[in-house]
């Protein structure tokens, strides 16, 4: 039960986050602000993560190449999509 609360909370909190300092380039084609941005920044953050994760499991070799530790990659794919 605590686990679950704590999932939710941080949820929450994320999203707050996110809606109280949403990207600042909005320049980028396809920003868009409010609900639509988050749901968008969550998308590219998801995607990101499945990439990382295709490259580390097929090239575990060339990940110091982008300035990583696997550690650090490990780190990453744990997180939520709703975490920075």
């Amino acid at each position: 039960m605590r686990a679950m609360l704590d999932t939710i909370s941080g949820f929450y909190g994320a999203v707050r986050h996110d809606l109280r300092e949403p990207r600042t380039d909005t320049s980028r084609p396809g920003y868009r602000p409010g609900l639509f941005g988050l749901l968008s920044a969550w998308g590219e953050r998801a995607r990101f993560r499945e990439e990382l994760a295709t490259r580390a499991r097929d090239t575990p070799y060339l990940i110091g190449d982008i300035g990583l530790t696997m550690d650090q990659v490990r780190d990453e794919l744990a997180k939520p999509l709703w975490r920075r």
